[in-house]
């Protein structure tokens, strides 16, 4: 497999999985919101959001997250989601704090890189890219 064919094939694998946490993240406000409302909450210190309002941050979030997924306005939504998730992992710095008691939130960090690494290499991502 050629070096370019290599780069395609894991930036899709990077986009796939990353789309995959991002769109579970996206469905839990449409499925679970007082989850969605309680995250809101506890680590982006929002307090009283409707569900209305939760409801609207999850199609908002939908689109960009399906956008990225697709390779559509890559500048856009690559740097979105990273922006995103960079949020998400800097609100919860206190997890980061007491590691034995939220391993799980360390999974954050590699999944910052790999959205860091798409949104460096985006325009070398184009296996099943619209854009």
């Amino acid at each position: 497999m050629k070096q370019v064919s290599r780069l395609a094939l894991s930036l899709l694998l990077l986009r796939l999985s990353v789309f995959i946490v991002m769109f579970v993240w996206t469905l839990d406000k449409f499925f679970n919101p007082d989850h969605a409302r309680a995250v809101f909450e506890n680590f982006y210190l929002i307090s009283g959001l409707s569900n209305g309002v939760i409801f609207l941050i999850g199609i908002v979030q939908l689109a960009i997250v399906l956008g990225f997924v697709t390779g559509f306005q890559k500048n856009r939504c690559y740097f979105l989601v990273l922006l995103l998730h960079a949020g998400s992992t800097f609100a919860s710095f206190r997890q980061y704090l007491d590691p034995f008691n939220n391993l799980l939130f360390f999974a954050a960090l590699p999944m910052l890189a790999a959205c860091f690494t798409l949104f460096l290499l985006r325009d070398a991502d184009t296996l099943w890219t619209v854009d």
